[in-house]
């Protein structure tokens, strides 16, 4: 999704940064147009660095392109964050002196506004008349919160959470197809205790699920995410009201956790990297250099996929994943239809993995199999552009 945000001068400008980075974390295109003013508060190089995109506040660069035109045309979502007293008021007047002025006049896209002021300047007549002409034209406005204010001073006008701003803008775009579904998603690899200190495990970072989970929530559905080892700061990512997370570490407290999360869900999503083995005996001592080589004992683990297959209830949908290694796609292709076959879900999403491709990557490759072993979906991409995916055909296949 192509998104705008708009940054003016407040001291709530620094909470915008966390709202950009989560919305280019998310997968998505992010231009940032601030005024003049914001950038003593935040400046260009920040934003440039988190947006991915080169900034500017003037209507006379890139002319040869009309970028001044083209941000507002090409958007698919315009956030201005934060809005303060003089924007809001600019805004009401259709003001565009600035390439923030003219872009939120070009743009029919949806615009989402964050206000952030002192108390007075909130409650002052001339501002709410201007939000109530901003409303009668659809814009979207978010907060202010109640609370502590630059100065010492505490009342309405604290620019909402950055959190609380992603989510309420995304619902805005978000088709709410999945609204009123409980889902059920794991996520990250299990860790199988050898000792204390070591553990067989495998390279699942966790984003992809934890993708799918977020993608599922700010759809509409309520989530219950089961998380196993997952690397630093993925899990961030699924803060969200309607998403309820549970730790587990082994493949045994996944099973269980599962088991638990799927009952009653309308559909369950199993994405987390299960370890095929434990160690049959788990030492209660480091096992040391000086008493040899250890030899291990492997037993395999319970096919949790299975087990939910065999256990859900009626009109509940089984989504599984095999991250598979082969020689050409044809090969994969094959590799995915056997294993959907032997779990029986109602969805396969296969995708290619390799020591640089699949794990730990922000991007993923994925190909989707459904009941009738027919390929019904591909998509190559951020790992929010997968997750879309997969709900677009489980909502399908629902139908």
């Amino acid at each position: 999704m192509f998104v705008v945000v708009g940054v003016t001068g407040g001291i709530a400008a620094y909470k915008t940064v966390h709202l950009v980075r989560a919305l280019v974390t998310n997968g998505h295109e992010v231009h940032v147009v601030p005024t003049a003013d914001s950038l003593r508060f935040v400046g260009a190089t920040t934003w440039e660095a988190v947006s991915r995109h080169p900034v500017t506040t003037s209507v006379h660069d890139d002319v040869a392109q009309v970028r001044h035109v083209a941000l507002g045309t090409s958007a698919d979502l315009v956030i201005v964050a934060p809005a303060t007293a003089n924007t809001v008021a600019r805004m009401a007047a259709g003001i565009a002196d600035d390439l923030l002025g003219v872009t939120l006049l070009a743009t029919t896209a949806p615009i989402v506004v964050a206000p952030a002021m002192h108390t007075a300047m909130w409650e002052h007549a001339a501002t709410r008349a201007n939000v109530a002409t901003l409303r009668e034209r659809g814009v979207h406005v978010v907060g202010p919160a109640d609370g502590p204010l630059t100065g010492g001073d505490s009342g309405p006008g604290r620019m909402a959470e950055p959190d609380e701003v992603l989510s309420a803008a995304l619902a805005v775009v978000t088709k709410q197809d999945l609204a009123g579904l409980t889902v059920a998603v794991s996520t990250g690899g299990t860790r199988e205790p050898i000792d204390p200190v070591r553990h067989l495990g495998n390279r699942s970072s966790g984003r992809q699920g934890v993708a799918v989970a977020r993608a599922a929530a700010e759809r509409g559905a309520r989530v219950r995410l089961v998380a196993a080892h997952v690397d630093e700061g993925v899990l961030t990512d699924a803060l969200h009201p309607r998403i309820e997370i549970a730790r587990v570490s082994t493949a045994a407290e996944l099973r269980q956790s599962m088991h638990a999360a799927a009952d009653g869900a309308d559909v369950v999503v199993m994405v987390a990297a299960v370890a095929d083995y434990r160690v049959a005996q788990v030492s209660d001592h480091k096992l040391r250099k000086e008493d040899g080589a250890p030899v291990l004992e492997l037993v395999e683990n319970p096919d949790i996929l299975a087990e939910l297959v065999a256990a859900r209830e009626p009109g509940q949908t089984v989504v599984g994943f095999a991250a598979e290694t082969a020689d050409s796609e044809d090969e994969l292709l094959e590799r995915g239809r056997r294993k959907r076959s032997r779990k029986a879900v109602d969805l396969l999403v296969v995708n290619r993995v390799s020591h640089d491709r699949g794990f730990e990557s922000a991007d993923n490759d994925v190909t989707l199999v459904d009941a009738h072993d027919e390929v019904v979906s591909h998509a190559a991409g951020s790992k929010r552009l997968v997750a879309d995916t997969l709900w677009n055909e489980v909502v399908s296949l629902r139908r």
